[in-house]
C-alpha cells in the first residue's frame, strides 16, 4: 500500500491530497467518512463474537479538505445486541454521523430458506484494474459491466486510512459500500446523482482484500433516489447496502 488518507496530528485526523473526492477537488471524499466511523467503533466496541451486522453513515454536509475528529458513543450495550454511535466533526462542525449495531454470534439455525442470495458468477480480476478519463479512484477498481449498466465491479484498496494501520475486514467493507452509490444510481451518461447516507448490513465480513458490489436496484423521482447493492467476496455474498441521494450536476461521462 501507499500513503495513508489520514494522518494523526495530535487530536486531529489530517486528509492528504489524494483524500479529496470526484465531485469538487476542495471536498473530502464521503466515503472515507463512513471507513473513519468504521474505524472508530470496531476500535472501541468490537470484541469476539460480537459482529459488526450494521453500519449506517449519513453523509449530510459537504467538507472541504479540513482535519477531521471521530466521537463515539455506546447507546446500548446486551447480551446479545451493542449499539454505539461516531459522529464525525471539522472546525466547521459536525459533517457526518454513524450507527452502528454489533450482535452476538450463535449456532446458525438449520432447515431450508425460502430465499438465499446466490453467488455471483464474476471471477477474481485477472487483468490491471481500470483506468478512467477525469477523476482517478484511489483504489483499485475492476468494472465487470460497462458503466451506466446494471453495474458490477471489484474494489481493492491500496492507501491505509490512517497512519500505516492495516486495514480491517470491517473497515475495508465500509470504505467499499459507499460505491454502492454510483453503481444503483448511474445512467451512461455519467452520474447524476449524490448519495445522502449508506447503511450497511453484513451476515460476515469478507476473506481477502477484493470486495464485488453488485447493483440490484434502483427509484427515483422528483431528484430524490434510493439504490440497494450486494455485496460479495470471492467466496460468495456477503451482505447488502442500501442508499439514499439527491439529483446534483453529472459527473462523468462512462470508462
Amino acid at each position: 500500500m501507499t500513503s495513508a488518507f489520514f494522518t494523526h496530528k495530535r487530536d486531529e485526523l489530517v486528509p492528504a491530497p489524494h483524500a479529496r473526492g470526484p465531485w469538487s477537488p476542495d471536498m473530502l471524499h464521503g466515503r472515507l467518512l463512513g471507513g473513519l466511523a468504521a474505524r472508530a467503533l470496531e476500535e472501541r466496541y468490537a470484541e469476539p463474537g460480537l459482529r459488526f451486522a450494521r453500519l449506517t453513515v449519513d453523509l449530510f454536509r459537504n467538507s472541504p479538505m479540513l482535519p477531521v475528529t471521530v466521537e463515539t458513543t455506546l447507546v446500548r450495550d446486551g447480551r446479545r445486541i451493542r449499539v454505539a454511535d461516531a459522529v464525525i466533526s471539522t472546525e466547521q462542525g459536525v459533517i457526518a454521523r454513524a450507527s452502528g449495531v454489533l450482535l452476538r454470534e450463535s449456532e446458525q439455525p438449520g432447515g431450508e430458506r425460502a430465499l438465499v442470495t446466490p453467488a455471483w458468477d464474476e471471477p477474481p480480476p485477472a487483468a490491471p484494474p481500470t483506468e478512467g478519463d477525469g477523476w482517478r479512484p484511489p483504489f483499485d477498481l475492476w468494472w465487470v459491466r460497462p458503466f451506466g449498466e446494471p453495474g458490477r465491479a471489484w474494489l481493492r484498496e491500496k492507501h491505509p486510512l490512517v497512519d500505516d494501520e492495516p486495514l480491517t475486514p470491517f473497515v475495508r467493507t465500509a470504505l467499499a459500500a459507499d460505491f454502492a452509490s454510483p453503481l444503483a444510481n448511474a445512467q451512461r451518461d455519467g452520474l447524476r446523482f449524490i448519495n445522502a447516507d449508506y447503511t450497511l448490513t453484513l451476515a460476515r465480513l469478507p476473506e481477502g482484500d477484493l470486495v464485488g458490489v453488485e447493483s440490484t436496484g434502483h427509484a427515483s423521482a422528483d431528484g430524490v433516489a434510493t439504490g440497494q447493492v450486494t455485496m460479495h467476496d470471492t467466496a460468495g455474498p456477503i451482505g447488502f447496502c442500501l442508499v439514499t441521494a439527491l439529483a446534483n450536476p453529472v459527473i462523468g461521462s462512462g470508462r
